[in-house]
């Protein structure tokens, strides 16, 4: 080997050990770079999925709404990508968590389920929430009748004024949007305000409220609520003309009746589309997850109350919530407008012939 050809080879063993760091190093922030690639694709592919179908229950940002936890939590977070997986793809029992996962009856892909994961565990939640409002998806607020310092007070004058206080703030919570505020009823729910009821003996009135009605909304509260909060929720409605009298000023019944029109159906539209297409489809065709709603028989067979009825307080035993905690009376029936809407042009849909 001559001394050119040595030199010639010096030079080049020295550019191969200057060069190799500087490769290893770019194609290690190439790595890095499509790993962030990847999971930013997974996000704001999970983002619009979330919206769709997930905000609803679980807050444009995360927040929980009612009974739904909260998702931006720390221990959600840091829940392992399989038990996030398994939840998202098959629900959970007892809850409102549905199955969204195909082979489990809903409507999401493994590759969605996953982009699911990636938000949850990755996601800033803020930007969420401009997305969801971006899209016009953002949900309604929950409603509930207020307690306010002043009621409890009026109420501490009362004998058994602390369990009455109890109650009082546990019905504003779980039952005023079936039973009214004033205890006067609503159209979904009657009076719990009446002579009537006050006949009937304290221990009847408390197994009714454990083991609900079957056949209407009155759903079972056995393990929702503790043996003590359901007593002093009876204990209330006997006291209520007392509580009237202590000085308590309850929100008068509200009575609305709108008419059909362009605006309220338009209105319900938006609102369906926000609250319910997650589950009944855009059209309100249906899907694996909720029946369908834009069909003869269903309009047909369900009057404008009783359409009103399921929406406020839901469907026990089935994934349907009860809406009337968290839309007032006027958003329903925009809805029930809306609904009504399809009738003239609503699809015959037969019902399936059962074998026997």
């Amino acid at each position: 080997m001559t001394i050119k050809q040595k030199i010639i080879g010096l030079l080049a063993t020295l550019a191969i050990v200057g060069v190799l760091p500087l490769y290893a190093a770019w194609e290690g922030s190439q790595q890095q770079r499509l790993q962030e690639g990847f999971l930013t694709t997974a996000v704001i592919s999970a983002t619009d999925l979330y919206a769709e179908n997930c905000a609803v229950c679980h807050g444009a940002a995360g927040e929980g709404i009612g009974d739904n936890p909260a998702l931006n939590s720390e221990s959600v977070q840091m829940m392992s990508e399989s038990d996030l997986f398994k939840v998202i793809s098959r629900g959970r029992n007892g809850t409102l968590m549905a199955g969204w996962a195909v082979e489990e009856g809903g409507v999401l892909s493994d590759a969605q389920v996953d982009d699911l994961v990636t938000l949850v565990q990755q996601v800033n939640w803020a930007y969420v929430e401009g997305r969801v409002a971006e899209l016009g998806l953002t949900p309604p607020e929950m409603i509930q009748m207020e307690v306010s310092q002043e009621m409890l007070a009026s109420l501490s004058s009362l004998p058994n004024g602390d369990t009455l206080s109890k109650g009082l703030t546990l019905y504003a919570k779980n039952c005023s949007a079936c039973h009214g505020a004033n205890g006067a009823g609503t159209v979904i729910a009657p009076a719990i305000d009446t002579a009537e009821l006050r006949d009937t003996s304290w221990e009847e009135i408390t197994a009714l409220v454990n083991s609900g009605v079957p056949g209407t909304l009155m759903a079972s509260w056995d393990g929702k609520l503790s043996p003590e909060e359901i007593s002093s929720v009876v204990d209330l409605i006997f006291a209520w003309p007392e509580v009237i009298q202590s000085g308590i000023e309850f929100p008068a019944a509200e009575v609305i009746s709108i008419p059909s029109s362009p605006e309220t159906i338009a209105a319900g539209g938006q609102l369906f589309s926000v609250a319910c297409t997650s589950c009944h489809g855009v059209d309100g065709y249906g899907s694996r997850m909720a029946p369908a709603l834009n069909n003869e028989i269903f309009l047909a067979d369900f009057p404008d109350a009783a359409i009103y009825q399921v929406i406020a307080g839901g469907v026990p035993g089935t994934l349907m919530p009860a809406w009337g905690s968290r839309l007032t009376d006027q958003e329903i029936q925009t809805l029930v407008a809306f609904l009504r809407s399809w009738q003239e042009s609503a699809p015959a849909i037969l019902p399936p012939v059962i074998e026997n």
